[in-house]
């Protein structure tokens, strides 16, 4: 087997199953028993990451020389409903996986773990942020991300592992599930134009500023770092730009010909928020050559017209 990605069942995992198949891999992915991945273009298994010799047994079983580590826990808001669970998924998980692979004997697979921008946390005066900036974290969310950094590169210095890590900021995208901003904002408002609701958007916290990719961009991104980055080195990937939730917000109003009124919902607001997190990504351009190629606009407008397809006001 040439990839497996972990965690496949999630948002990420079926862009990340056609990018790496673009290129020629036998891809296997894995799931938790309750999910469905769909496609026909990988081999599928169940696997909980909380259990170490499940892991061992499958990695024995097809030895993948590349393995994509996606699964996660990976809803801020989630994570502060639920801190312990996050903690056994995003840290528990990450060692268990790190252990299997170390445990088999002749056995060198490349490894990409998933962070997040969020572990940078409460951001002072840098920004853009280098993978260089001191670790604030601000949410329980990003503590697990930030641990499981700093567990892939104790692994890759003190065990000689391929691990390269990647901080992966905002990534949207048709799929994502309506907790996450973008997705919420574009449900609701193709619930609004099909009829389902009244004309009132319920928001959070606008004024947050965020570094937002299309979830296609990401996964390239991904491909190309596993092939390219460094073991033990860390990754931003984002778009190296931030907007406002309020900016996102508009650019979905516009492309709505309903007229919406916005009435902030204290349920949407989390007990903190970061100010702002924009990625700065030429050290993920210098070593990769990476690039987005689809913006904020045409990731939104796909993200509608999906839900609109799904209420039938779009053929």
């Amino acid at each position: 087997m040439d990839a497996l990605i972990i965690g496949a069942g999630g948002f990420a995992g079926s862009y990340l199953i056609q990018e790496l198949v673009s290129h020629g891999l036998h891809v296997g992915a894995t799931k938790l028993s309750h999910e469905h991945i769909s496609s026909s273009l990988c081999d599928v298994f169940d696997l909980d990451i909380l259990y170490q010799n499940e892991i061992r047994r499958l990695l024995e079983a097809h030895r993948p020389a590349q393995i994509y580590h996606l699964a996660a826990q990976s809803s801020v808001a989630a994570s502060w409903k639920q801190p312990e669970l996050t903690i056994d998924i995003n840290l528990k998980g990450a060692l268990h996986l790190l252990e299997a692979v170390r445990s088999i004997e002749h056995y060198y697979p490349r490894i990409l773990l998933i962070g997040s921008g969020e572990e940078y946390g409460y951001i002072r005066s840098e920004s853009p942020i280098a993978e260089e900036t001191p670790l604030r974290p601000g949410n329980p969310y990003a503590v697990t991300k930030a641990c499981q950094t700093m567990l892939g590169q104790i692994y890759a210095r003190s065990y000689g592992m391929g691990i390269v890590l990647v901080r992966a900021f905002n990534h949207i995208g048709v799929g994502q599930l309506p907790h996450f901003v973008a997705a919420d904002f574009a449900l609701q408002i193709a619930e609004i134009e099909a009829g389902l609701r009244p004309p009132v958007m319920q928001v959070g916290n606008l004024s947050a500023r965020r570094d937002f990719s299309d979830v296609r961009d990401m996964m390239r991104a991904y491909y190309l770092l596993m092939q390219k980055g460094c073991a033990g080195e860390i990754y931003n990937a984002g778009s190296g730009h931030a907007v406002s939730i309020q900016e996102l917000l508009q650019i979905l109003l516009d492309l709505s010909h309903e007229s919406i009124v916005i009435e902030q919902n204290p349920a949407k607001m989390r007990p903190s928020d970061i100010p702002v997190i924009q990625a700065d990504i030429h050290k993920l351009v210098e070593d990769t050559g990476w690039k987005p190629e689809y913006s904020l606009e045409e990731t939104l407008q796909t993200m509608l017209n999906h839900n609109r397809r799904n209420f039938g006001i779009l053929s």
